[in-house]
């Protein structure tokens, strides 16, 4: 199967067995040198958001796993994790899976499909600018 990009791509596996964090994740595997089994047990716990809903959006979260074992740069990876943080939030409007789902007010701020195209965006603009 063919796909336009690793966004796609990453969207399918979110369709096909894979949680948000697992589906980034699986685009960066042969980056990484991560096998397919590794990164599911690594991004295991973040489906619906770490902690089922209760906290930050899977896809960013396997972002910023990605971040941290691609981080070669002087400056500490929770200060590119930050910046990942706000460029998300702006883009995606919220940062908690339950906001950026709706749940207490019922209104989505953003899908899981743009979660996923957000935060490989946004790792991609900064690994870029390492």
């Amino acid at each position: 199967m063919e796909f336009e990009n690793k966004k796609e791509y990453a969207v399918y596996l979110k369709h096909n067995g894979y949680n948000c964090a697992q589906a980034v994740m699986m685009v960066y595997k042969d980056r990484v040198g991560l096998n397919e089994d590794l990164i599911k047990k690594l991004g295991s716990g973040f489906g619906s958001g770490m902690g089922g809903m209760k906290a930050t959006c899977g896809a960013l979260v396997g972002a910023n796993m990605i971040l941290g074992m691609l981080n070669n740069s002087n400056m500490a990876t929770k200060f590119y994790s930050k910046d990942m943080a706000d460029k998300f939030i702006e883009r995606s409007k919220a940062i908690s899976c339950r906001e950026l789902k709706g749940l207490d007010t019922h209104k989505i701020l953003c899908s899981c499909e743009d979660c996923i195209r957000n935060a490989i965006d946004i790792l991609d603009e900064t690994l870029n600018n390492m």
